[in-house]
């Protein structure tokens, strides 16, 4: 399930991208009465994001946060992993932090583990495909 920090993340990286030609910080404070945003809640998402190379900030009176990327070059699916972690439901489907799930006798033959793995690809192509530019142009 995509939490709250996610789709919080996802509002904050669209708003951004609407913006992106005028290169012009947005202050948080803009970005969390516009969304309905818990401010505090949402400056800790926005550090996340910068910290992963997806938003670039600036400090002081003119500061805030610009996307680092053009809106095209920034998946829906990228900014989920930065937030959330995996896309994978259990830890032994995920392709960047695989690890075998605790009750598993035997990672190679489990059945659960190839449906999992089935869901990753479709969930982690469908998102990775979603860019914020095709979000912005509806879909």
């Amino acid at each position: 399930m995509l939490s709250q920090k996610a789709k919080y993340g996802l509002r904050a990286a669209l708003m951004l991208a609407e913006r992106f030609e005028a290169a012009v910080p947005i202050a948080v404070s803009e970005i969390a009465e516009r969304e309905r945003i818990p401010q505090k809640f949402l400056e800790a998402i926005l550090v996340v994001l910068r910290d992963k190379g997806i938003l670039d900030s600036r400090r002081g009176r003119h500061g805030g946060y610009t996307l680092q990327r053009p809106p095209d070059a920034i998946s829906f699916g990228e900014i989920i992993r930065a937030i959330d972690g995996p896309l994978a439901l259990i830890p032994c489907a995920s392709r960047t932090q695989f690890k075998a799930c605790e009750d598993c006798a035997d990672v190679a033959g489990c059945r659960i583990r190839w449906a999992m793995v089935n869901a990753r690809d479709a969930t982690a192509a469908s998102l990775d495909g979603c860019s914020l530019a095709d979000a912005l142009a509806g879909g």
